[in-house]
């Protein structure tokens, strides 16, 4: 008898454990397959109007780091394609002395994009903040979204969730940066229960909201 309860105490705690798999699991295969349709490559993504381009740090003398610069390398492929036509740069001024927009505008226009044609985004404080701040203070409808191969079906589901008809170009870092990409693509998987919390169930403001911002419409305008 005694057998028996220790057996159906310990098939009790296997299925509580699966049941626990699962639910941790949920949020990241619903990142991956809400995105995995829009996902694509710079030959065969869809045109859009508006290129997003997340932040991804600076360096100490101020320039983009190496993935950031990766990831507007591309932005900058996608404008010389005629895949987009203006370029929303999101990212950190939270602070002083800490500028991502400008540092991406800059960087933008040395590679030959129109200065008239980057708008920057000082509150892209996260993902979730830029995706919404895209909408509702820029009034993006349809854009490709930019940022790393690890993190892009994160951003894609969240801009889509925020409103957006977003598809999503990466910067693939696997064979430079392999460590660094296995870490992002680990942190993607912790980050993605966010991701499912602020997308789908509290839909959170954006730290800062502020006004209306008219810069994108009217680069699209020119």
């Amino acid at each position: 008898m005694g057998d028996f309860f220790r057996r159906l105490r310990w098939k009790r705690v296997l299925i509580a454990l699966g049941l626990l798999a699962v639910l941790a699991a949920t949020p990241w295969v619903w990142v991956q397959t809400s995105s995995a349709a829009y996902r694509h490559t710079a030959s065969d993504v869809p045109d859009a109007p508006v290129a997003l381009v997340l932040g991804a740090g600076l360096t100490s003398a101020g320039t983009p780091t190496a993935f950031l610069a990766g990831r507007l390398d591309v932005a900058a492929d996608l404008y010389r394609r005629g895949k987009v036509e203006v370029l929303l740069v999101s990212g950190d001024n939270s602070r002083t002395g800490y500028d991502e927009p400008s540092a991406m505008r800059t960087y933008l226009i040395d590679q030959g994009v129109p200065e008239d044609l980057v708008v920057a985004d000082y509150a892209g404080l996260d993902t979730w903040d830029s995706c919404t701040r895209a909408k509702r203070i820029f009034g993006v409808e349809r854009a490709t979204v930019v940022t790393q191969e690890f993190h892009l079906p994160r951003a894609v589901a969240l801009c889509r969730s925020a409103g957006i008809e977003a598809f999503g170009v990466g910067h693939d870092t696997s064979r430079q940066w392999t460590t660094t990409t296995a870490y992002g693509h680990f942190r993607e998987t912790a980050a993605a229960a966010k991701a499912m919390w602020d997308g789908l169930v509290a839909r959170p403001d954006p730290r800062f909201l502020g006004p209306r911002e008219t810069g994108v419409t009217s680069a699209l305008e020119r």
